[in-house]
C-alpha cells in the first residue's frame, strides 16, 4: 500500500486546528471583557503580548508566537476590532494578493480548487498582473550660494516602481534589468516543457517580492515496497523587484501560500538556481535545467538517498548525539543558551519519537524530525512588515536553513556508509 505524503495538507490541517483552538480561547476571553482595552493591557502586563507600534501588538507565547495584531478603533476611540495580520499584500479594495489551488491555513486569497493553467488568470487572481518600470533617480539640492533647491539626477541609479500604482519598490544600478511577473511564469513553463497547473502565486512586501509555484508532474516514492512514502514535488520561484537579491528557483515539497513545510537536503545536489537581473538571464534554459537537476533525475537521486535512510535503523542515543553536533554548546554557555538548548532538545526528541511511530526508528525519521523542527518550531524573528509565519515561508524560499539541513543529511548518510 502506498502512502501519499502531502506535507502541505498535513501542515495546513494541523496549523488550522491549533489556530482555531487558540483563537477560540482568545475570542472567549475577549468577549468576557466589556472593555477590550483592559484585555490588551492585561495581555501585555502578563507577557503574552507586546506592543510593537501604534495600535499594533505581537503575541509572544504559544503557537501564535510572532503573530501580529492591529487594533481598529471606532469614532469614539474605543477598540472595535482586533485583526490578525497575515503578511500578504492587500489591494485597495481589500483583496488579498494570493492565488492558490488549495485553501491556506489563514483562509485568505482566491482559491481555485484543482488549480488553473492560464497564466493571465493566475496573475489577475494573485494581484500581480502589473508591470515594473525603471525611472531615473532625482533629488533636490540647494548649495550654499543658491537661493532655491535644484533638481538633480543621480547618474547610474534608477528607481523601480509599480506601473499600476506608481509605488517605488527599490533603487537599482544602471545594468539592472526588470524581470516582469509574467516572464517568471513563462520561464517555469518553458523549464518543464509540458502542461503546467499553477499551485500558488502572490505578493509580499508591497510587491517588492512575488512568488509562484507549480506542481512537478510526476511524484517520487521513498522506500518503494516498504515505507512507500509518495512525495509531491513543486517548483517555486521568487522574484525581487527592489534590487535586494536575485530571482531564484527552487525544487521543494512546499507550496508557498504564506506557510511552510520541509525542504530537501540532498548531498551535493544543487537544487536552487539564482537568476540575475541582467539582459537575457531567463533565456539560459539549458543552464537552469543543469543547475537544478530538475524533475526525474533530481527526484530519483533524492528518493534513492531517502530510501537508504528509511532502511537504516537509528537508536535514540545516536539521534541525541547528532542533535549535539548540529547545535553544539560553547564552553561556559549562559543560562539563557542552556535553556534554549534544553527546549530544542525536548522538541526534537518528541518529534523524533512521533516520526518513529509512523516510519520506524530510522535515520529517515531523524531527518524528518530535524527538518520539521527547523521549518515549524525553531524561533524565527520576523521583519518589521512580516508575521513569523511569513518569515518562515520566506526563509524557506531564501534557503536560510539549507546549510544546517544539508549538514544533518550528510551526518545521517555517514551512519549508513561507515
Amino acid at each position: 500500500m502506498t502512502t501519499t505524503l502531502d506535507v502541505n495538507a498535513a501542515f495546513a490541517a494541523t496549523k488550522a486546528d491549533q489556530l482555531a483552538a487558540q483563537r477560540a480561547d482568545r475570542d472567549r476571553r475577549i468577549q468576557a471583557e466589556t472593555d477590550k482595552a483592559a484585555w490588551i493591557e492585561r495581555e501585555v502586563a502578563e507577557g503574552r503580548m507586546t506592543q510593537v507600534g501604534a495600535d499594533r501588538y505581537r503575541v509572544t507565547q504559544g503557537w501564535d508566537a510572532g503573530e501580529a495584531f492591529t487594533v481598529r478603533r471606532n469614532l469614539a476611540g474605543q477598540i472595535a476590532e482586533v485583526v490578525a495580520e497575515h503578511g500578504l499584500d492587500v489591494a485597495a479594495d481589500g483583496t488579498v494578493a494570493l492565488y492558490s489551488a488549495v485553501p491556506a491555513w489563514h483562509g485568505l486569497g482566491q482559491i481555485i480548487p484543482g488549480g488553473i493553467s492560464d497564466i493571465d488568470e493566475v496573475l489577475r487572481l494573485a494581484g500581480i498582473d502589473w508591470d515594473v518600470a525603471c525611472r531615473e533617480v532625482r533629488y533636490s539640492f540647494m548649495g550654499p550660494a543658491e537661493d532655491a533647491p535644484t533638481l538633480r539626477t543621480a547618474d547610474g541609479f534608477h528607481v523601480t516602481l509599480r506601473e499600476d500604482t506608481g509605488q517605488a519598490l527599490g533603487v537599482v544600478g544602471s545594468r539592472y534589468e526588470v524581470i516582469q511577473n509574467r516572464r517568471i511564469f513563462e520561464f517555469l513553463e518553458e523549464l518543464v516543457e509540458q502542461g503546467v497547473v499553477w499551485e500558488s502565486a502572490g505578493s509580499l512586501r508591497g510587491g517588492r517580492r512575488v512568488f509562484v509555484s507549480m506542481r512537478v508532474p510526476e511524484n517520487i516514492v521513498v522506500d518503494p515496497g516498504g515505507l512507500n512514502d509518495e512525495i509531491t514535488l513543486f517548483i517555486a520561484a521568487i522574484n525581487s523587484h527592489d534590487g535586494s537579491s536575485k530571482a531564484e528557483t527552487v525544487v521543494t515539497p512546499w507550496r508557498p501560500v504564506c506557510k511552510n513545510t520541509e525542504r530537501f537536503a540532498v548531498r551535493d545536489a544543487r537544487f536552487r538556481w539564482g537568476i540575475r537581473h541582467t539582459a537575457g538571464a531567463l533565456d539560459r534554459l539549458d543552464e537552469a535545467r543543469r543547475s537544478l537537476g530538475l524533475t526525474r533525475k533530481y527526484g530519483e537521486a533524492w528518493a534513492s538517498e531517502e530510501t537508504t535512510l528509511a532502511r537504516t535503523k537509528l537508536d535514540t542515543g545516536e539521534f541525541h548525539r547528532i542533535i549535539g553536533e548540529l547545535w553544539p554548546l560553547e564552553e561556559g554557555a549562559t543560562g539563557r543558551a542552556l535553556t534554549y538548548a534544553g527546549l530544542r532538545y525536548e522538541h526534537l526528541d518528541a518529534m523524533f519519537r512521533a516520526e518513529s511511530e509512523r516510519v520506524g526508528r530510522t535515520a529517515y525519521a531523524a531527518e524528518r524530525a530535524v527538518t520539521d523542527y527547523l521549518d515549524h518550531v525553531a524561533p524565527r524573528r520576523p521583519g518589521r512588515t512580516m508575521t513569523e509565519e511569513v518569515a518562515r515561508a520566506t526563509a524557506l524560499l531564501e534557503g536560510t536553513d539549507d546549510e544546517l539541513k544539508s549538514k544533518a543529511h550528510k551526518k545521517l548518510m555517514q551512519l549508513v556508509r561507515r
